[in-house]
């Protein structure tokens, strides 16, 4: 086969977790190929450059084979080149103080400050 469906494409590859999260990705937006919108079902050939978002990373991959079947992770990633810019640099943020051992139930106001420190306020 020369030609496949974007959608599927991408799933065999491993770049997706399903075909639908796929096609999901591809009608809102998020996925380009040649720098062009597309829809789930276009066609796909080899040389072809596949722009998505991913979370907050954007991923740029050159489409290098088109396989008939479901890959591995490993040997997925032979199936395309990688130009993507390396991931964001997620920030670490402190985690929240733990109650002491036997303190008892928090109360509502130790909860609410519990909550504030995991959201980071």
């Amino acid at each position: 086969m020369d030609r496949h469906r974007v959608d599927h494409w991408l799933k065999l590859v491993c770049l997706y977790k399903t075909r639908s999260d796929a096609a999901e990705a591809i009608r809102g937006g998020h996925v380009k190929v040649n720098g062009q919108r597309i829809k789930p079902a276009s066609d796909l050939k080899e040389g072809d450059v596949v722009e998505f978002l991913k979370g907050d990373w954007e991923r740029r991959v050159v489409v290098v084979v088109l396989p008939d079947h479901q890959l591995s992770k490993e040997i997925g990633r032979t199936a395309y080149v990688d130009e993507s810019p390396p991931p964001p640099v997620r920030e670490v943020t402190a985690r929240p103080e733990f109650r002491d051992a036997g303190a008892g139930r928090p109360t509502k106001r130790d909860r609410r400050e519990l909550d504030r420190l995991k959201r980071g306020r």
